[in-house]
């Protein structure tokens, strides 16, 4: 599923800015689903082209127009569709896999360092993830629930797999020089 379509499933719960979108993906979506203001609004643009949305102009004093999206009859449709294909793909991109790919090359320090901060990264979805359950998840629809349970459990694993196993990344440093060259 691209941008555009995300956006769309978005913008069918209700009319938003490429400025709520964007904290939309910064939030529910932030654990499975990254975009910026650099697709975000080249797929807004292309969606308002192809009448999937309408774009209204709100003035603000002092600001540029703010612009608000709403899904069309079409864009609505062209979601359904979308929604059809029963095999979405799962893909994931991660910079610390591919890092840790090499951490026969890294120093023990180095290694630490990256742990670190992915447990950094993973107390951020854990809190995360707390709090959308202790506020609104209660009045989301099923699916919703659904993904938020499932990135919840994906990241309690990841957490539980770091700290049982970091010690295989820095416990035999003769390996790492030899790898190293």
């Amino acid at each position: 599923m691209d941008v555009k379509t995300v956006c769309l499933g978005m913008l069918n719960d209700g009319e938003a800015s490429g400025y709520d979108l964007k904290k939309y993906f910064e939030s529910t979506f932030a654990h499975f689903f990254a975009a910026g203001y650099g697709s975000i609004y080249p797929a807004l643009s292309s969606l308002a082209a192809a009448g999937l949305v309408d774009c209204r102009e709100i003035a603000q004093d002092g600001k540029p127009d703010r612009k608000v999206y709403r899904i069309t009859a079409a864009g609505r449709e062209h979601l359904l569709t979308a929604l059809e294909k029963p095999a979405p793909s799962h893909k994931l991109r991660s910079e610390f896999l591919a890092t840790m790919c090499f951490a026969h090359l890294m120093t023990p320090e180095q290694i630490e360092i990256v742990l670190a901060n992915r447990v950094g990264e993973i107390e951020k979805y854990m809190s995360m993830f707390h709090e959308l359950e202790s506020t609104c998840m209660k009045e989301w629809p099923n699916g919703m629930r659904f993904v938020c349970g499932f990135g919840k459990a994906m990241t309690e694993a990841m957490q539980k797999y770091v700290e049982e196993n970091r010690g295989m990344l820095i416990e035999d440093p003769a390996a790492r020089k030899s790898a190293a060259g």
